[in-house]
């Protein structure tokens, strides 16, 4: 695994504050053999100029621009097929990840032989303290598990492409990384495994999603209704089964420290 290429999907838009911690992030890892795909999604301020400097640096930084403001999907997808790696995994340009983390990742997946996997993760705020806060991975993830709800925190999640195909999210503005872990948990043919390991820090900030929870009811009901192509009627019922996974179930794996 040490001489697997992992392709690292960087969508960023405004993230002037925090991409350089992002890369900085990525340059730490014990595992050196990757390549970090940024996509500047038509950033007015100086994202682009902070992901250029670090390009002019490292050859395995490429960074790419949009035009005008495609949204974080398209971004991902860009990136995804200019990626030319063994192994797909996503950072946003404002969380970070634990310089072990690829490393630890693979060797896990060696292991268990799996297509996809991910790990626990922490949050942190702004100026990258902790919140107290940590997400714990759950220990085994079906598809049909991961329909009710999405258990796969982004920044951590990891893929196979000789397992599951390279990969790309449907096109929603929202919930996208939800529909890309349950496709590729399908595609893998197995459960996904989760890591017990803090491998990452997920940024909260106050207009992320998770600080708005219940404006999201209609993101998650597109997931229902979009991209698995449910009836009206039957997304309805699959938003109630959400609600229920998430607010009876999920906090288990939410633990203040």
């Amino acid at each position: 695994m040490s001489q697997m290429l992992v392709s690292v999907i960087m969508p960023a838009y405004h993230n002037a504050s925090h991409i350089a911690a992002a890369i900085e992030s990525v340059l730490s890892q014990a595992h050196t053999q990757w390549e970090l795909l940024i996509v500047d999604d038509a950033s007015t301020d100086q994202t682009l100029e902070l992901a250029e400097s670090f390009q002019a640096k490292d050859s395995r930084i490429k960074v790419f621009v949009m035009g005008e403001n495609q949204g974080a999907s398209f971004c991902r997808n860009y990136a995804t097929k200019k990626s030319s790696g063994d192994f797909i995994a996503h950072l946003d340009a404002d969380d970070l990840w634990m310089p072990t983390k690829l490393e630890r990742q693979l060797a896990f997946m060696r292991q268990h032989d799996l297509g996809v996997s991910y790990t626990a993760y922490k949050q942190i705020d702004l100026e990258g303290k902790d919140r107290g806060t940590k997400v714990l991975a759950l220990g085994e993830l079906s598809a049909a598990k991961q329909k009710t709800n999405n258990f796969v925190g982004n920044l951590t999640g990891m893929y196979a492409v000789d397992k599951v195909g390279r990969l790309l999210a449907p096109d929603m503005r929202k919930r996208q990384d939800w529909a890309l872990w349950h496709k590729a948990i399908e595609a893998s043919g197995k459960p996904a495994k989760g890591m017990p390991e803090i491998l990452a820090a997920y940024r909260v900030s106050p207009g992320s999603m998770s600080a708005r929870k219940w404006g999201l009811i209609r993101h998650n009901f597109a997931f229902y209704r979009q991209y698995l192509g449910y009836s009206w009627v039957k997304s309805a019922l699959w938003l109630m089964v959400f609600f229920a996974v998430y607010f009876i179930e999920r906090p288990r794996y939410i633990k203040k420290t």
